[in-house]
């Protein structure tokens, strides 16, 4: 019998579609937006597909849960489908969960000498789990923040299920990754702050484990990034509305069109001039009512690959559908490209990301009237 930790940030990733960048330090202006709790969902949804494995592939899952009360961990178990049997409450939290809460049940986990902690969460919670166990005790991570730019997180919460059952199997050996967090007051002012926080110890496959985000530096980005930014103008259409997304590919783009993109933000464009910036879900959805022709330009994200689910949830499936897959232009500087093997997408609706997946291949444009091609990514756990 496998003994492993789980628990999970409440609140984690409530800031992503309205447009905060980040939940630190502003759980309560989220709330006032409109955001609602996404961690929980998705971390169930981790805990189904063990619970399928075991039930639908007669997979043998021999596992006793050391978790956290309420819902940082004993209540998802249960809706998920664990027994009471198949649990142990290791620490009781309060009825307002803070990192504290995490910390001092990562503790406990480590007492029961846990073979792994499995998390559901950002940066911020792999963080803290990493400031209490350091590089002994391995960590996993359902990807459910905004930004997850650490080495430990899943491509999405099915991919972190299959991980669970191959480090189980014995079949997945440990590896060294980075553990590293974005400023988030500096990132809500357009400003890249990241720092490496150290090396933690993870189950580590490929096919399901993201890699730590890269920044592509090369001699000739910048001409690069003003040839994609030139094409990108002669392709725009009149009265369509084009939406552009994070990252310093787009933010040439809007240098080209001589207006103030924002740099980590989602700004909208209609006849070369900008009408909104820094858009969160709601106003998005609010002019793609508006407009009836629209285009969504993204940039995959260095090395991860990710051009949906990583730092631009505001591109919630809501707005994915309306705008269209087919409506989505992917651009990326060849150096970029050179490290992004495939495109990858978790937009937290399976649904969709099966869509990604059966579209398979995306053209990029890398300069001025040139192209690339790289398949989508989506992993499907259970197969």
């Amino acid at each position: 019998m496998h003994v492993l930790g789980f628990v999970v940030n409440p609140i984690a990733g409530m800031g992503g579609r309205v447009g905060l960048k980040g939940t630190d330090n502003v759980v309560e202006e989220a709330v006032e937006r409109g955001a609602e709790p996404v961690s929980g969902e998705r971390a169930i949804r981790t805990l189904k597909m063990l619970v399928k494995a075991r039930v639908e592939y007669k997979r043998e899952i021999p596992i006793t849960w050391v978790t956290v009360s309420g819902s940082m961990g004993a209540d998802l178990l249960e809706k998920a489908g664990f027994s009471p049997e198949e649990y142990v409450v290791a620490y009781e939290c309060g009825g307002t969960t803070t990192r504290k809460d995490t910390q001092e049940g990562c503790r406990e986990f480590q007492n029961r000498n846990v073979e792994l902690i499995v998390f559901c969460g950002g940066d911020g919670t792999a963080r803290d789990i990493f400031e209490v166990v350091d590089a002994e005790t391995p960590i996993v991570g359902i990807p459910a923040g905004v930004k997850m730019h650490s080495g430990v997180f899943g491509v999405n919460p099915e991919s972190v299920a299959e991980v669970i059952i191959a480090f189980t199997e014995g079949n997945l050996g440990l590896s060294e990754v980075e553990i590293m967090d974005l400023d988030e007051r500096a990132y809500r002012k357009g400003e890249w702050k990241i720092d490496l926080h150290g090396i933690a110890v993870t189950p580590f496959e490929e096919t399901y484990i993201q890699s730590a985000k890269m920044m592509v530096r090369g001699p000739s980005e910048e001409e690069l990034k003003r040839e994609i930014a030139d094409y990108i103008l002669e392709l725009m259409e009149e009265n369509t509305l084009y939406i552009l997304g994070s990252g310093s590919t787009l933010k040439a783009v809007g240098e080209e069109l001589g207006i103030d993109k924002t740099l980590l933000g989602i700004d909208a464009v209609i006849n070369g001039n900008m009408i909104e910036k820094d858009l969160n879900e709601k106003e998005l959805l609010h002019l793609l009512e508006k407009y009836n022709d629209s285009t969504l330009i993204v940039s995959p994200i260095g090395a991860q690959g990710f051009i949906l689910g990583r730092g631009n949830q505001q591109l919630s499936p809501a707005v994915i559908r309306k705008v269209g897959i087919d409506n989505i232009m992917v651009v990326a500087t060849p150096a970029k490209l050179q490290r992004t093997e495939n495109l990858r997408v978790d937009t937290g609706d399976m649904e969709l990301d099966k869509a990604f997946s059966e579209k398979r291949y995306f053209r990029i444009i890398t300069g001025y009237h040139t192209m690339a091609v790289r398949s989508v990514e989506v992993q499907v756990a259970g197969r």
